[in-house]
């Protein structure tokens, strides 16, 4: 129920009810508005200085959450630093060295980013410091990874290529079996047949005609001699190994291979004989490494016992009688 206001009248001793004009009643409206607006506004600001509002919560626990992840981060990012760290060290260290290779420099990688407007984005906000920080470290650390990643690649390749070059080198005794060295690597050794002293650039095993001749080591057959008198070698083959070695094989009976042909270590590729410039049956072998001759007895390690091979050494030092 509306209040009215009165004034007494003294001419008719009674009260009239005052009439507000418009205007007037327009200002104590707005004087209503305002006196509302002014006590709202300060229980609001009371309430906010002391309570959180929902928004302000969420935004509250949402900002906990972010630093506590961000905290996370760094740590995370640490130990995958510590892990690289340590993988450069052994790839620098032991499987470059294991391989003969030379390490990756430190300006690879470390190597940055170019371009200033790569992180444009993240500026100018609050926090741009913490995240630019962070952008560029997990940057710094993603190309690390792909430097590591490849040279892996790459330590990978040099396996495979040691795994070949293994198999490649010779390093068994190119007969099945033998009877005995006649006679050994020399620079200077009297020939039975010339009777003059000129090197003698292999090793004579002395074997029955017929005995089973094998390749010393993977490679491919470059060249064929069937003629039994060629250059007081006989019947001779040579084999390419790559790495650049290679291995003759002479004074033989019969020749199963062709020039062409791969070949594996330990394949019979020939029978011993007789043939050539020779006073008994045996195998005349060689070794060649980049055009020159070294001693096959360095080579002959791979099928026969530690205590074998020294007593090979040893005998070798003697010299043996050549039988080519």
């Amino acid at each position: 129920m509306a209040k009215f206001r009165y004034r007494f009248n003294p001419e008719s001793l009674s009260y009239d009810r005052i009439q507000l004009t418009i205007t007037q009643k327009l200002w104590r409206v707005m004087a209503y508005l305002i006196s509302s607006l002014v006590v709202g506004g300060g229980m609001l600001l009371i309430i906010s200085m002391f309570y959180d509002l929902p928004k302000e919560r969420i935004f509250r626990r949402e900002l906990v959450f972010l630093r506590t992840q961000y905290e996370l981060t760094e740590k995370k990012l640490d130990q995958v630093e510590e892990v690289l760290t340590d993988l450069q060290n052994r790839d620098d260290n032991i499987y470059r060295v294991i391989f003969e290779s030379d390490p990756i420099s430190s300006t690879l990688r470390n190597a940055g980013f170019g371009g200033v407007n790569r992180y444009a984005d993240l500026r100018g906000y609050k926090n741009s410091d913490i995240v630019l920080e962070t952008a560029v470290r997990l940057d710094k650390i993603m190309n690390k990874v792909y430097v590591q990643s490849r040279s892996f690649d790459e330590i990978f390749e040099m396996a495979l290529d040691k795994q070949k070059m293994a198999t490649a080198i010779p390093s068994i005794v190119p007969l099945e079996r033998y009877t005995r060295i006649a006679s050994f690597f020399s620079h200077r050794r009297l020939h039975p047949i010339l009777k003059v002293y000129r090197p003698h650039m292999g090793v004579d095993f002395t074997a029955p005609v017929g005995t089973k001749v094998r390749a010393a080591g993977d490679g491919r057959v470059v060249d064929v001699h069937t003629s039994k008198g060629f250059g007081g070698y006989g019947v001779h083959l040579t084999i390419d190994h790559g790495y650049n070695y290679e291995t003759f094989y002479a004074h033989l009976s019969k020749i199963l291979v062709k020039v062409g042909d791969e070949v594996k270590r330990g394949q019979v590729i020939a029978e011993s004989g007789n043939t050539g410039l020779s006073v008994a049956p045996h195998l005349h072998f060689e070794v060649r490494r980049s055009g020159r001759h070294v001693d096959p007895i360095n080579y002959l390690f791979t099928d026969i016992t530690p205590a074998e091979y020294k007593e090979l050494i040893e005998m070798s030092k003697l010299g043996g009688q050549s039988l080519d």
